[in-house]
């Protein structure tokens, strides 16, 4: 199910029920851009410790926003059955109240999302609207003071703006009080600009919504003015702005109070775009980002990460992207003697996706993620004993089966091979770093020493002094072919690095040692020749 900004409002309610009856929720993002090229050496580097890394994504996160949220919501039934409402929501930043978002797009980000058909009309024109904590108490000052503005999303909305203004302030100069015209064809956040710009500009107008696209418009005195301003049943009032202006924002307070597990896919940039964008600013401290998040969702769990545990525990296919993982989910028989995995069942109003493959779609990507924790605990389950698993086993156990997993998001080519939200995290076991002695090739670049092993293997290069570099790589195959291939290279000697051999750390304090023995050992020697 697709939602915009013209009917959010109205279905939050239900998305509330929905998520509070709910087992777990499971979410993917798309954005408009992944690692920023304004910044240097930005890319993802296996020499990265999570701190690093965490501040490099976190630069790019406030480059980049967020085009469409997936959230898909997995019900038990009493049957050994899940039941999923899946939606993606078009998210735009909100411009009401406070000062104009900036945000970068990616050209590779824009197309490849434009390869797999998304809609940018509806992200531009009816995405809903959101702001995090300090944004939204940028605006209540600005409600309290009565300082508000509106800064119109799109030359469109600048249009009907213009066009509403000219259209009452030629009917109200031979309208008489208490009459009213109809403004008709408006959408979504339009509805309330367009009151609020009109109340502003006119002080003899009262304005109310007719349904979802009409705004009726009535010619009034001051003094019935301020006594409409002051009804309950002002649909202008400062707290329903507020509301509309959080928009997106409500859903995800509602989530963060049903603590619901929370299950996604490589989800580490996910979780910094949910805190960017709709808690606080990223923090710049990596393990003050990890104590927020663990408090927003105190249950987290990657698929990348259980996933990449069933491949090694159950023969599983070695696949990468999420749409072959749940492939081989679906059709191999991994599990023959137990019971059959839960029944996942689409909701009518999201039965589109079982019916046709939508890879990069949020919703889908949501609902695949949310299918494949499933069929993945319900395999480890009837793997971890020798009884016979009963035919409908609970969520909760399928979570005891999780518990190594549950926090640890995956961390892509890095120093640890997760990120532990609920503890310390584990440091990632690599092959053996190389280094790469140069001699007669005065010069050479750290880019120049990437090309020269690309054609072989992938290698991240860091410089360790001017005629050596290191090489991490993580896989042991390229590591043994390297050192094979270049075994008698003329101008690269390739070796297994030895900290105590080739750090100039150690190098330079074994040197200063070796003066200070020489010296001592010199003193000592006419020390003695004087006393003879």
């Amino acid at each position: 199910m697709e939602v915009g900004a013209e009917g959010f409002a109205w279905r939050l309610p239900r998305l509330r029920r929905r998520i509070l009856r709910a087992a777990f929720v499971a979410l993917d993002m798309e954005f408009t851009g992944l690692h920023s090229t304004f910044l240097q050496n930005n890319e993802p580097s296996l020499f990265d410790s999570p701190a690093e890394r965490y501040e490099k994504a976190r630069q790019s996160v406030q480059h980049f926003t967020l085009v469409q949220l997936g959230l898909a919501i997995f019900s038990k039934e009493k049957s050994n059955k899940y039941v999923v409402h899946s939606y993606n929501f078009f998210l735009f930043p909100s411009t009401l109240g406070i000062r104009d978002v900036e945000f970068t797009l990616s050209a590779s980000s824009i197309q490849f999302l434009s390869h797999y058909g998304f809609d940018y009309n509806k992200f531009l024109k009816d995405g809903i609207p959101y702001m995090n904590e300090v944004q939204e108490k940028t605006l209540r000052q600005h409600l309290l003071a009565g300082t508000w503005k509106v800064c119109s999303s799109s030359n469109a909305d600048r249009d009907v703006l213009k066009k509403a203004i000219d259209d009452v302030t030629s009917w109200i100069a031979a309208a008489k009080e208490e009459d009213t015209m109809i403004l008709q064809d408006l959408n979504g956040y339009q509805m309330l600009d367009v009151q609020l710009v009109l109340r502003q500009a006119l002080e003899n107008v009262w304005t109310e919504p007719l349904g979802d696209t009409k705004v009726m418009v009535k010619k009034v005195s001051p003094e019935h003015r301020q006594l409409l301003e002051n009804s309950s049943y002002d649909h202008c009032q400062k707290k329903l702005i507020l509301l509309s202006a959080r928009g997106f924002t409500n859903l995800f307070q509602i989530l963060v109070k049903a603590k619901k597990p929370l299950v996604g896919h490589n989800m580490l940039m996910d979780l910094m775009h949910l805190h960017d964008k709709f808690y606080r600013p990223l923090p710049e401290s990596y393990e003050e980002f990890k104590r927020n998040i663990h408090n927003l969702f105190p249950v987290i769990i990657d698929t990348k990460t259980v996933t990449k545990y069933v491949q090694k525990k159950c023969l599983f296919p070695r696949v990468s992207s999420l749409v072959e993982v749940y492939a081989v989910l679906c059709s191999s028989n991994l599990n023959p003697k137990g019971p059959p995995c839960p029944v996942i069942a689409l909701a009518s109003g999201c039965s589109r996706y079982a019916e046709k493959k939508f890879p990069h779609e949020a919703g889908y990507d949501a609902f695949l993620c949310g299918s494949v924790l499933l069929m993945s605990a319900h395999l480890l389950l009837c793997r971890s004993t020798d009884d016979a698993v009963e035919a409908d086993p609970s969520f909760s156990q399928y979570l005891t089966v999780l518990a190594e997993h549950v926090n640890k998001v995956n961390f892509i080519r890095g120093g640890v091979s997760s990120i532990n939200f609920s503890g310390e995290d584990a440091p990632c076991h690599h092959p053996p770093a190389l280094v790469v002695c140069v001699r007669g090739w005065p010069g050479l670049t750290e880019r120049q020493i990437y090309h020269e092993f690309k054609a072989r293997c992938r290698f991240d290069v860091r410089r360790l002094s001017k005629n050596q570099f290191i090489l991490l790589s993580n896989k042991y195959k390229q590591v043994r072919l390297v050192l094979r291939d270049y075994r008698h290279h003329p101008h690269l000697q390739v070796s297994i690095y030895r900290h105590w051999r080739h750090s100039p750390s150690v190098n330079c304090l074994l040197q200063i040692s070796g003066i200070v023995a020489l010296w001592s050992l010199l003193a000592f020697a006419l020390g003695g020749a004087r006393s003879c």
